[in-house]
């Protein structure tokens, strides 16, 4: 009676307490690791979203609009910290409307400075797409072979205690056991969001990126196209 009692009277917040100091450690770890990613995950989707959203809606207006009037709308306001693509439209511009400023600027020096600049601006943005993804992914890695460790560690405190007890019944093995399990499934609610978050925003990223380079692109054939048509109509003045 006494052992049925004992073992009714078990729950999750009772065996955490009662784990081993290292177990203890082991959970603490992984429920720091479990609250940081969902963080991350919070904070990355409403980036991504928002890079997206203003991303759309900045390739519309930069199809239907003159590229002139967008770059000057562009420089006399603050832009959004996530209005990526209207960042890389502003590098590549300034670059274009400085280098042309110099009459001695053949049509390839000035293309070459535009897609270097468009390059570095493309960098910046591909490194803050990929802000806390590493994390994401050690956690995701890592933290079931840390919970593991709670676990081996658990079940081998339940096996020295049977060595030190003369009849072993259920009462002896299971805290040490259920201890070692409520290690081993931490483990895996702190892997398995990180995991699925990191595929997730790294799919999202990687389409951002390729839309950053596709649009410059686009913005160099204009501005390759505006530069021809200004040099054909200074040779036919002359």
């Amino acid at each position: 009676m006494q052992n049925q009692a004992h073992l009714e009277h078990m729950t999750v917040w009772g065996l955490v307490s009662e784990a081993s100091l290292v177990v203890q450690a082991v959970m603490l770890c992984l429920v720091l690791a479990s609250l940081i990613s969902w963080y991350l995950i919070v904070q990355r989707g409403g980036v991504l979203r928002r890079t997206e959203a203003l991303a759309r809606d900045f390739l519309k207006r930069f199809r239907s609009d003159e590229t002139g009037a967008l770059y000057r709308a562009g420089v006399q306001q603050e832009l959004p910290a996530d209005a990526a693509l209207q960042r890389i439209f502003l590098a590549g511009y300034q670059s274009f409307s400085q280098l042309q400023a110099h009459a001695g600027n053949s049509t390839e020096t000035v293309l070459d400075g535009v897609e270097r600049s468009l390059a570095v601006a493309i960098a910046e943005q591909e490194e803050r797409l990929e802000k806390g993804l590493p994390f994401l992914a050690t956690v995701g890695s890592v933290s079931p072979y840390i919970g593991l460790f709670g676990t081996v560690w658990g079940i081998m405190n339940s096996f020295l205690g049977l060595s030190q007890v003369q009849q072993a019944t259920l009462s002896t093995v299971a805290p040490g056991i259920a201890e070692a399990l409520i290690a081993t499934a931490i483990g895996l609610f702190a892997a398995i969001p990180a995991v699925m978050a990191y595929n997730r925003f790294s799919a999202r990223s990687q389409t951002l990126i390729a839309r950053y380079y596709a649009f410059a692109n686009e913005l160099q054939g204009r501005l390759h196209r505006r530069l021809n048509g200004v040099g054909a109509g200074m040779a036919a003045a002359a």
